[in-house]
């Protein structure tokens, strides 16, 4: 994809988030993963020239369920950015137009470039594309869907495969997952991460947040709904949409 090519899409795409409305994937040819991963970054600029800070990574489709539920066949990544930020407890941003929450577990990297904090975590993601229909490149173009990041208590870093989580609406249970749905553990996907950044010009760096990928497939969130991660029956972190 030539760059002006890639601009301008990525122009298209920011624009459809701004102004809340949703697009179709027919006809847009993002079968070159190379190519959307250059509308991404072209996307990542618009934003941050706003003023946003990149933060950290997201990890997309790390896990079977993840990619049985959005038909993709392989994981990519995404930036977090600073504007991202949801409180605990705290509220689904207004302006997003489809969202959907997954449990996930976060990592704090530290000055060895190693995890130095682990975290529960609900990602909130929100495709500008039409009813999440869309191809692995699409999906990859549009930030890997990234819109959103609540960050829980901390979480024992030993065990992290075999920790449960149990995904509640408005108290009812709708989904459970493990820690090893991760690439068969969190850390594992952290490394495919470390690895496949500097193919994108990037790298880890000591103080990036990262999101391991959902844990469970993702879960709508309607006008009024609460949703809970609990991890390991004991930690839970909140999400509202009003």
């Amino acid at each position: 994809m030539r760059p002006d090519h890639a601009r301008a899409l990525a122009a298209e795409i920011d624009s459809a988030h701004l102004e809340r409305r949703l697009l179709d994937v027919d006809g847009r040819d993002l079968s070159d993963l190379e190519a959307a991963y250059a509308v991404q970054r072209e996307l990542t600029a618009l934003r941050t020239a706003r003023g946003a800070r990149r933060i950290g990574w997201k990890l997309g489709y790390t896990s079977a369920a993840m990619r049985e539920q959005m038909r993709v066949d392989a994981p990519n990544l995404g930036p977090l950015l600073d504007s991202m930020l949801v409180p605990d407890g705290g509220d689904v941003p207004a302006h997003l137009v489809q969202p959907r929450v997954e449990p996930e577990i976060a990592v704090w990297i530290g000055a060895d470039g190693g995890p130095a904090e682990v975290r529960a975590a609900l990602e909130i993601v929100d495709s500008v594309w039409q009813d999440y229909r869309f191809t692995l490149g699409a999906n990859t173009a549009d930030g890997s869907s990234a819109a959103g990041v609540v960050l829980g208590p901390p979480l024992p870093v030993e065990g992290l495969d075999a920790l449960t989580v149990q995904v509640r609406r408005n108290g009812e249970p709708v989904g459970q997952g493990a820690g090893a749905a991760a690439m068969g553990h969190p850390f594992t996907a952290l490394r495919w991460l470390a690895d496949e950044l500097p193919r994108r010009g990037e790298q880890l760096r000591p103080g990036d947040l990262v999101i391991t990928g959902g844990l469970t497939a993702a879960v709508s969130i309607e006008p009024g709904d609460e949703v809970e991660a609990v991890f390991g029956d004991v930690t839970a972190v909140r999400l509202r949409r009003p």
